[in-house]
């Protein structure tokens, strides 16, 4: 089953929880460690779809669904993925180590790796940052590996939707 984005915006919650167990999931989710951007949640459930994700969470004081800005960003496929909101992050990776996901955090630092060399196990889950603070030091202890994308340029940075994107689809395709 495949909608357009004019069936997907006028999709229905309960129309679309019927049909989401027909849809074949990868072994991944996402994880938003205090995203604020309403349109970079939104565009992280359309993320999430196009990874056929099992998952997002959403973590700390972070809108969630229904939101008009989310709806919009996301073309309506926040009623299609499921999602969970948790108050901090560090309780969600609790729950999911506890569920045997590897963790790894998509972000720059001293013990990056580059996404390329990166040994990915699933299920997987990958923690995505605040657009102003990236993720948080606590957070980023928690997890597995701590993963980056080179940057041959000026910027230091991609946007973390694209960010996330490039880690994820890379590690589906090695799957």
């Amino acid at each position: 089953m495949k909608l357009n984005s004019h069936q997907l915006r006028k999709s229905r919650v309960g129309e679309s929880q019927k049909k989401q167990k027909a849809i074949k999931r990868n072994p991944i989710v996402l994880v938003l460690d205090e995203v604020l951007d309403t349109y970079n949640i939104g565009s992280f459930f359309r993320l999430a779809d196009a990874l056929g994700a099992e998952k997002i969470y959403l973590c700390g004081s972070v809108v969630t669904p229904p939101n008009l800005k989310i709806h919009r960003a996301s073309i309506g496929t926040w009623k299609w993925i499921p999602w969970q909101h948790f108050n901090n992050t560090q309780d969600c990776l609790k729950k999911l180590k506890k569920d045997g996901y590897q963790i790894v955090a998509c972000e720059q630092g001293k013990d990056s790796v580059n996404y390329q060399k990166a040994k990915y196990k699933f299920p997987l889950a990958i923690v995505a940052g605040s657009e102003m603070n990236g993720i948080s030091s606590q957070t980023q202890k928690m997890c597995d590996q701590i993963i980056e994308i080179p940057m041959y340029g000026i910027n230091v940075s991609l946007n973390v939707l694209v960010a996330t994107a490039i880690i994820a689809f890379d590690a589906v395709s090695k799957k």
